[in-house]
């Protein structure tokens, strides 16, 4: 914890304003929407994908006394109680200040990077090396620019080693995360095809990734990937691999069976096997980096194997699923310590679709009934995040039950709470499950989620997030954001989505009918909703749920007046649509003068906005077109605002338009399916796509030639076959076009194409040349540009086909 007087003196602002010069600061937040503890925290004002400097008011109201700004600001805001600190650059200043406090710690730190297999491999050693060290981690994947500084300052002397992350997506970023790490041993995972877009080779990659390890005093490494590098530096080398004469010599791998692989090592003289519980490459990797390390660090031979063979698997992201009785169920139990259990409360605290939240929660590692300080802080996090009901299970938490503010029922363990659960009721609420691996969560969730067959829609919701920011940077800082969630959101998700743009603060919701926007109401999403399709049967919800229809005609324009009246309604908000040349809703250009006309006559509406689509933004050849639909716009909305006396929002530029349009913009755009990162017309863009589409295999069968497949006998054989039945068919939306060979789907890493036509609920595909199990995973749309297109359509069709029966599973990496 440090005064605001020394940060000041670490960072060597440009200008200060101090009103307490011995304010403590703990916390470090750079998120309004994320604050808790505010008392002893400091706000870093970011210019990342917003302004942060727009929310320091929100922070300062939160209870925030000091400040790290960028901009000149934050006094004419009124705040006379802060302390502020004026800098050139607020991510340096934080990089600074994490810097500093890393330099107060000598134990040794592990910077861990590579393309794939840093999480993993630091959660490995945690499991693997805490019985004799006190391990601090980055939280989660927290491993970028960002994501370092708020790490390391978790640093503290209750720990006498440190597991830190590094990454990076473009050249000459790892010189800033060495200076903050300053790691004294540095290991190496991988290096993929991960980031490749932001360099010119590989080659450029692996010399960039190993700038993290210029000063270290040992360098562990996988030799394969550094055969031909020449290293800038010589820092004391462990590497492993295959060739002799390698610190640690790997002599063989032997899968066992379909759940262990046998490595042999030759280190030091001695040869001794590993058992590693994973059959997959990544993985068997993983498992001998974390045994360089365990060398490194003096482990014995027996230890290590023993260690090893009890290796689990990490699941990496938190998800999000649909509960039984109106229920959801965040499921989290990755990593159970208090730097996660704030992420993942942050997550559920952001949550509006249920009235009730509550947290199951189990013993923390490392936390005991005599860490005052550990829980000191659990009772401010369960106090900031308002939970309505507490469910502990273990021998410590339940012990100080008494001392959260939070209505609490503790068991001992999770066989205990299992007995118990029907007693209990979880209907209306979001329910977060944070429990450590030796307590087997993976029970309590099974029994709480909604059951469905195996056959998963994945939303990623850094994706979203991802894609959200992409086209918010492409945007003036004044051109608002409309986000579109009608059909189910694309088929992602309803308030699952919603409450993610919510909490992303864009400006407008879109839905193309009055019932979906009385379901987000209903879910807790306050954002203004227009309502793309109105007719008469939906004012009565529209009115009643405030969401703002589209009017597209005199017809609809009358009616809504009309019913206004009726219900004594004045200035209800509207939004007129212009047809420019879509043709297919929208005032025609020589109605403005009439539509004026009757705007002026009743005052009973009010416009916030008028709009258009563009037909064909994406197509050159049509580039004379789109300029001149922009031109009618902008000539109609302005003769439309001088007509009414007053200004609205103008609107035309949907995903295509934010892309290659920027003249386009007015003063909102609409973002639809690049949300999703797919279809999208500028590929320099950084993104990713949001969702994926899995099943798995059932039933594997060897057949002779000569047999058919499915029905009407369509799929013929004309060698000895193997076919795999799979769980997924045209009730689930996926469509019988795609039989007989079209379409193609993904299993352990090959294509393979459907065989017969496709069922109800189910089809099949011939592996026969590919190593296949049942129950193995199956990935529907390998690419679903090439899978629209391979029948015809677009990707839009596919993704808003996919049945509501199949289960949405949303996740954060």
């Amino acid at each position: 914890m440090y005064k605001i007087s020394e940060i000041a003196q670490i960072l060597h602002p440009n200008r200060t304003f101090i009103t307490d010069p011995n304010s403590f600061v703990q916390h470090l937040f750079y998120d309004s929407r994320k604050i808790a503890q505010a008392d002893n925290g400091i706000f870093f004002a970011l210019q990342k994908n917003r302004d942060g400097h727009r929310y320091i008011r929100e922070a300062y109201e939160k209870g925030v006394r000091n400040f790290v700004l960028q901009a000149d600001g934050g006094q004419e805001m009124g705040l006379l109680e802060a302390n502020i600190l004026w800098v050139a650059d607020s991510l340096v200043a934080m990089q600074e200040l994490a810097t500093f406090h890393r330099q107060k710690f000598d134990y040794p730190v592990i910077g861990i990077t590579g393309s794939n297999g840093k999480t993993i491999v630091k959660e490995w050693l945690f499991q693997l090396m805490s019985p004799e060290y006190k391990i601090y981690r980055s939280p989660k994947s927290y491993n970028s620019q960002l994501g370092v500084a708020l790490s390391l300052w978790g640093l503290s002397d209750q720990y006498n080693l440190a597991l830190i992350e590094a990454g990076i997506s473009e050249k000459g970023e790892m010189l800033r995360l060495e200076q903050m790490i300053k790691p004294t041993i540095g290991l190496l995972t991988n290096i993929g095809v991960a980031h490749k877009a932001g360099f010119k080779s590989k080659e450029e990659k692996i010399y960039e990734k190993l700038e993290l390890f210029k000063n270290v005093e040992t360098m562990i490494f996988p030799n394969s990937y550094l055969e031909n590098i020449q290293l800038p530096y010589r820092p004391r080398k462990f590497s492993w691999g295959l060739d002799e004469g390698l610190s640690l010599e790997v002599y063989s791998i032997k899968q066992v069976n379909d759940r262990f692989t046998m490595v042999t090592f030759y280190y030091t003289g001695r040869t001794f096997a590993v058992e590693v519980p994973f059959v997959d490459k990544g993985n068997v990797e993983n498992a001998i980096n974390c045994v360089a390390v365990m060398l490194r660090f003096g482990y014995e031979n027996e230890v290590i194997a023993s260690r090893i063979k009890e290796l689990q698997p990490v699941a990496m992201r938190l998800e999000l699923k649909k509960g039984k009785k109106n229920s959801s169920i965040i499921d989290d139990s990755y990593s159970n310590d208090l730097d996660a259990l704030q992420i993942a409360l942050e997550f559920l605290n952001q949550q509006g679709q249920h009235p009730f939240k509550m947290l199951i929660l189990s013993d923390i590692p490392g936390v005991h009934i005599e860490d005052e300080k550990s829980l000191s802080k659990l009772k401010r996090l369960l106090s900031e995040y308002r939970l309505d009901k507490l469910i502990l299970i273990g021998e410590v938490l339940p012990k100080v039950a008494a001392q959260f503010d939070v209505p609490s029922i503790s068991y001992s363990d999770t066989t205990a709470f299992l007995a118990d659960i029907r007693s209990l009721s979880f209907e209306n609420a979001t329910v977060l499950l944070k429990g450590g691996r030796e307590f087997h969560f993976e029970r309590i969730s099974q029994l709480l989620v909604a059951k469905s067959h195996d056959t998963v829609l994945e939303i990623n919701l850094n994706a979203l997030e991802n894609n959200l920011n992409v086209y918010r940077q492409l945007l003036p800082k004044q051109v608002k954001l409309m986000t579109m969630v009608k059909a189910f959101s694309y088929g992602s998700g309803s308030f699952e989505i919603a409450n993610l743009l919510q909490f992303n603060r864009v400006d407008y919701l879109t839905v193309a009918f009055a019932d979906e926007g009385v379901d987000l109401r209903g879910a807790g999403i306050k954002l203004p909703i227009v309502v793309m399709s109105p007719d008469e049967s939906s004012f009565e919800s529209i009115v009643q749920y405030n969401l703002e229809p589209e009017i597209y005609s005199f017809r609809i324009l009358f009616s809504f007046l009309n019913f206004l009246k009726t219900k004594q309604i004045a200035s209800f908000p509207i939004h007129i649509k212009i047809d420019t040349g879509m043709h297919r809703l929208g005032f025609m250009p020589d109605e403005v003068d009439r539509l004026i006309a009757v705007l002026r006559a009743e005052a009973i509406l009010e416009v916030k906005s008028a709009f258009s689509h563009l037909a064909s933004a994406g197509n050159e050849k049509d580039r004379e077109f789109t300029q001149r639909q922009i031109d009618l716009l902008d000539e109609f909305t302005k003769r439309l605002e001088s007509g009414i006396g007053y200004s609205f929002l103008r609107h035309i530029a949907a995903t295509s338009g934010i892309e290659l349009w920027p003249n386009a913009y007015f003063d909102m755009v609409r973002l639809g399916i690049g949300l999703y990162g797919i279809d999208i017309e500028r590929h320099d863009l950084p993104n990713r796509e949001a969702s994926t589409l899995k099943t798995n295999v059932t039933q594997i069968k060897y057949l002779p030639a000569g047999e058919t497949v499915g029905y009407n006998r369509h799929g013929v054989l004309y060698r000895d076959s193997k076919i795999a039945t799979i769980k997924i068919g045209y009730a689930d939306g996926y469509d019988r076009r795609f039989g007989n060979g079209v379409g193609k789907m993904l299993i352990n890493g090959f294509l393979v194409p459907t065989i017969g036509d496709i069922c109800m609920d189910m089809c099949m595909l011939d592996v026969t040349d590919v190593e296949v199990g049942e129950e193995d995973e199956v990935i529907v749309y390998p690419d679903i540009k090439s899978a629209a297109k391979a029948i015809g359509t677009i990707p839009y069709e596919l993704l808003t086909s996919i049945s509501q029966r199949v289960k949405r599973v949303y996740f954060y990496e």
